[in-house]
């Protein structure tokens, strides 16, 4: 997957340079990277059952009593 998409990508966009081929693959490889550290961070249990604004709240609360 990780050579595939760029390649795809390279292919589709007929682009020619061995530079915007690097660039592509470097995009990819950045946003798969976020998307994957978002799907973490959105997995922790502290987060389930809570309104954003009721974790904001906490948030705040734990990090002025530390």
């Amino acid at each position: 997957m990780g050579v595939i998409v760029p390649v795809a990508l390279f292919l589709l966009l007929n682009l020619q340079t061995p530079a915007q081929l690097f660039t592509v693959a470097a995009t990819s490889f950045l946003a798969w990277g976020v998307g994957d550290l978002l799907a973490t961070i959105l997995e922790k249990p502290r987060l389930k059952d809570r309104s954003p604004k009721h974790a904001w709240k906490e948030d705040l609360e734990r990090r002025s009593h530390e």
